[in-house]
């Protein structure tokens, strides 16, 4: 008997010195791929400014033409103390978020009506597609016509590029639905709204978040589409505005700065938002 329980105690040890290996090794793998995740964009940023300050030094184009890292550092500066900077990445940022919501609470109900009628998604949906695939700028000049030098305008084009992103999604995502999920919907006695609330959005959300993903992409480049060609003082300053600017001086370094912030915000939003939803969608489903 007391050879069993020494067993048994042995067992026991055993067991939860494997459980803590396991334990340390995924604690380990997580550790390691969290810092690959940070140090991963560093390494890429390092390797584009040591090839970028290789063609610098090589003389390969005239320093108007090809300016250095500092030459376009010393741009951005002396725009943020002239506080344009600042004050153009706020604008854009605020009207990129404010559109997005926008047409978030535009698109999810044009989403799940045509996921859900057959009728409905044969009519429209081409039209949704098509105004997908139209690039945005396409817009700008009419809605100029439409509503002037105007943040208007602005809205207009953003929500025209986002829209049909985020709709499209949804749909998609309510397409890989299992049929069985609608069906014990039914049996439970839920109602339209029930069954939208409680089984089409919980799983259609992956879907859905990939056309979030996508839509926000559409908003942002729209944006600055609309920023660069419609400009007036009245619409106040923005990254788009300043990019143009910067062109029409034949300032290349505040050209190449303004074009480091665009892509630096929109960067920023998707690893700080987009990117930690992504994982946990994966994560709560098993995924990863």
């Amino acid at each position: 008997m007391a050879n069993e329980n020494d067993m048994q105690s042995e067992l026991s040890q055993l067991s939860a010195g494997l459980d803590a290996l396991d334990t340390r090794t995924v604690k380990r793998r997580d550790g390691i791929r969290l810092l690959l995740n940070y140090l991963a964009p560093g390494l890429g940023i390092i390797l584009i400014l040591l090839i970028w300050q290789s063609m610098v030094a090589l003389k390969l184009q005239p320093d108007y033409v090809l300016p250095s890292a500092g030459q376009v550092l010393d741009a951005l500066t002396r725009q943020a103390e002239q506080g344009i900077l600042w004050q153009s990445t706020f604008n854009s940022l605020r009207r990129a978020l404010q559109g997005f919501v926008l047409a978030i609470l535009i698109a999810t109900p044009i989403g799940i009506a045509l996921g859900m009628n057959r009728i409905l998604r044969i009519i429209f949906r081409p039209i949704l597609t098509g105004l997908q695939q139209l690039p945005s700028v396409a817009w700008v000049p009419a809605a100029i016509i439409w509503f002037g030098l105007s943040n208007a305008t602005i809205y207009a084009v953003l929500l025209l590029g986002a829209v049909p992103s985020i709709a499209n999604g949804l749909t998609a995502g309510i397409d890989q639905i299992p049929k069985q999920y609608l069906k014990v919907g039914q049996v439970l006695g839920a109602n339209r709204f029930q069954t939208i609330r409680y089984i089409v959005m919980p799983a259609s959300w992956p879907g859905y978040l990939a056309g979030l993903e996508q839509g926000w992409a559409f908003a942002w480049r729209s944006l600055m589409a609309a920023e660069l060609i419609a400009v007036s003082p009245a619409l106040g300053p923005g990254l788009g505005q300043m990019l143009d600017v910067g062109r029409q001086l034949g300032d290349m370094p505040l050209v190449l700065g303004s074009i480091f912030m665009i892509m630096l915000a929109g960067v920023l939003i998707e690893r700080f938002i987009f990117s930690p939803i992504r994982e946990r969608t994966l994560r709560i489903r098993g995924l990863i």
